[in-house]
């Protein structure tokens, strides 16, 4: 799978197209290890300073469990070399499963020196999506021959139903007490 990386990738402004949307927060989340004060919390508090800090051997591990079936399009990780350097993860492995006893590994994504967003895209057969239990991130070396890592953030996004009503098709609102309401929230 072609992994996208670069300035022009951010998964916010997929989630404010209304597309996609973020799904992490529907999930349990778990560590293989972190340091005190480097956990879950900081790797799902959307600021790109703070982070997950691996405390242990490798491969680190970070598994979503989702208390039901989901449906994942992408998995967006937020790394940034020039910050953390060794920590930074070179070979990822993406995972899935109902539970920890049957994952299977659905794709294995190499990374050069990432500074900012990732997009792995997550494909089920011939489907644009996966539908899932648990997905786990491996990470399985990183740059440098690093122990640790260090992960900013991570995403995870499903697929919305497409019914999109552009209000358009039905002509302009021409007048300012129209155009108040062209959009709707």
């Amino acid at each position: 799978m072609s992994v996208k990386t670069g300035a022009n990738v951010c998964p916010l402004s997929e989630e404010r197209s209304g597309s996609v949307r973020e799904v992490g927060e529907h999930a349990v989340w778990s560590l293989s290890s972190c340091k005190p004060g480097f956990g879950v919390d900081q790797l799902r508090d959307n600021s790109t300073e703070t982070y997950w800090q691996s405390d242990g051997q490798l491969p680190h591990l970070v598994s979503i469990q989702f208390h039901q079936m989901t449906s994942v399009s992408q998995i967006y990780i937020y790394s940034d070399y020039k910050l953390d350097e060794s920590y930074t993860p070179s070979r990822i492995s993406i995972r899935r499963g109902t539970h920890f006893n049957d994952l299977q590994e659905i794709d294995v994504v190499d990374l050069c020196e990432p500074s900012g967003w990732v997009c792995i895209p997550i494909k089920g057969g011939t489907d644009s999506y996966l539908c899932t239990f648990m997905i786990q991130i491996a990470v399985i070396s990183n740059h440098q021959n690093g122990r640790d890592t260090h992960m900013r953030q991570i995403r995870i996004h499903s697929p919305t139903a497409e019914t999109h009503y552009p209000l358009e098709q039905h002509g302009t609102f021409s007048t300012i007490e129209f155009q108040q309401y062209r959009t709707i929230r």
